[in-house]
């Protein structure tokens, strides 16, 4: 039987094209992946592409419509629906409501569901204030039982010295972890 993976993406647009073909390599790997996005990368058009050609694409991959509302979110949990949720991008915002139990978009109702369930939920961080203000939510978020990091570094150092991005390229890898319990190591790469 496929494994159920929920993926979800947030408004970290700049990162869309390096995360959609994560999700057609775990796709490709034999799991059923339910689309969730947030309600800003369902809904905005951006320099990087229109919100419909993203849609298209993720729903052509999938097999699935995109979860985007929290209507569509909320049965999750109650039906146990996935068996883990990965967020990649996850912005600085989510990873705020997530630490602090907000969960008031499609993508934190759908992680508290999973939670609920005592499934995974993979985080791939995408944030240019990690290293200021969404540090204290990532600590927080390290302690939390069945929350586990795609191992992440800074991505420009020079211009944007708060700013950390995944390795979305182990997103597989983490997620193979953190099925069986373990947080990948090492969380932090260069």
């Amino acid at each position: 039987m496929a494994i159920k993976l929920g993926f979800a993406l947030c408004g970290s647009f700049c990162t869309f094209s390096k995360v959609i073909p994560c999700i057609e390599e775990l796709k490709n790997s034999g799991m059923d992946i339910y689309p969730v996005m947030s309600f800003n990368a369902y809904e905005t058009d951006t320099r990087f592409g229109t919100a419909q050609s993203f849609i298209d694409r993720i729903e052509s991959i999938c097999g699935h419509e995109i979860i985007h509302t929290l209507t569509q979110a909320e049965p999750i949990g109650p039906r146990n629906i996935i068996d883990a949720l990965v967020i990649a991008p996850c912005t600085g915002n989510t990873l705020a409501k997530l630490s602090t139990g907000i969960a008031d978009t499609p993508v934190t109702l759908a992680a508290k569901s999973t939670l609920r369930n005592g499934n995974p939920v993979i985080i791939a961080v995408s944030t240019n204030d990690a290293l200021s203000n969404a540090a204290k939510n990532i600590g927080n978020l390290l302690n939390y039982k069945n929350i586990y990091f795609v191992p992440y570094g800074q991505d420009d150092s020079e211009k944007k010295p708060t700013s950390i991005v995944a390795d979305f390229s182990k997103i597989k890898e983490t997620f193979l972890d953190a099925i069986v319990g373990k947080q990948i190591q090492p969380i932090l790469i260069k």
